[in-house]
């Protein structure tokens, strides 16, 4: 398998936060989510893949390169698309890409065109009378022109509505099962993880605490719903958390074997989706954080 990004023990301190030896790596024509609560690490991760900000301490390799010594090359061949955007709002589509083109060596402008077309995106009007969505799509629209191997979304699909949402999953999906390329996508909308992603990394106070195939990770964990009267004295240690109330209880475990065998069988066992094991997990650590 050919790694495009790989991230080794990472590190960054600030007053009040630390990044604590993250490592990642991103397999070639895969698609894989960056999840987390707010504040726990996944920007100060990807300012660092960008050198947006120098890390501590860790070494990253991106399309099998050093992240510092081969900067320029590798921002040729990278996608970025923000959740702000970062453009100029006052030219249009036309006059931002006759600014952009000239720095890469690389611009295709008959992808651009037939992109910018196939979008439908008016390359007349102006950046700042574009909706959030069309942004999106602007954004991937010059990626895809100069040739970009690896793209780094943050937040592509906030605050865009159900409809449009749906149309950037189906253009990201086509990127990487139709043109091989590679995505690193951080993102609160798990639901749309649920569809795409192929790879989970789940980071909280500056550790990754959860990571691996999306599949294998939800077939690992279990919804668990059932009667209060059923649980055994030491419940606790099944599951990764739990709420009870006087219609029964509801929990999440990695533990479903151990389960099956100490509750009755009308139980109910349930796949949960990435939104459940991230709710759960954070309430876990946000519990032990408060204790520690």
């Amino acid at each position: 398998m050919e790694m495009v990004l790989e991230i080794h023990n990472l590190c960054k301190n600030y007053n009040d936060f630390s990044l604590q030896n993250i490592n990642m790596s991103l397999e070639k024509g895969t698609l894989t989510g960056f999840i987390g609560p707010n504040g726990a690490g996944k920007t100060t991760t990807i300012k660092s893949i960008l050198n947006i900000i120098k890390p501590d301490n860790g070494k990253i390799m991106v399309l099998n390169m050093d992240s510092i010594t081969n900067e320029l090359e590798i921002k040729s061949k990278l996608g970025i698309v923000l959740d702000d955007g970062h453009f100029y709002e006052d030219l249009t589509l036309k006059n931002m890409k006759d600014l952009i083109a000239p720095m890469y060596p690389t611009w295709n402008d008959t992808v651009y065109q037939s992109n910018l077309k196939k979008f439908e995106l008016p390359e007349n009007k102006k950046i700042k009378d574009l909706s959030r969505g069309m942004r999106m799509k602007y954004a991937l629209v010059l990626a895809l022109s100069h040739g970009a191997e690896l793209f780094i979304l943050d937040e592509p699909t906030s605050g865009l509505d159900p409809l449009v949402r749906s149309e950037l999953i189906e253009i990201l999906k086509e990127l990487v099962l139709d043109h091989n390329k590679t995505i690193l996508m951080s993102t609160h909308i798990t639901s749309d993880l649920d569809k795409i992603a192929d790879f989970l990394y789940f980071i909280y106070n500056g550790k990754i605490i959860l990571q691996g195939q999306k599949d294998e990770i939800k077939e690992r964990h279990s919804i668990i719903k059932g009667d209060n009267a059923a649980l055994p004295s030491d419940y606790d240690s099944y599951f990764i958390g739990i709420n009870k109330s006087a219609y029964g209880f509801e929990g999440l475990t990695d533990n479903k074997g151990a389960l099956k065998r100490v509750l009755p069988d009308k139980t109910v066992y349930e796949v949960p989706s990435i939104e459940d094991i991230m709710l759960y997990y954070t309430r876990r650590n946000n519990n032990e954080f408060k204790h520690s």
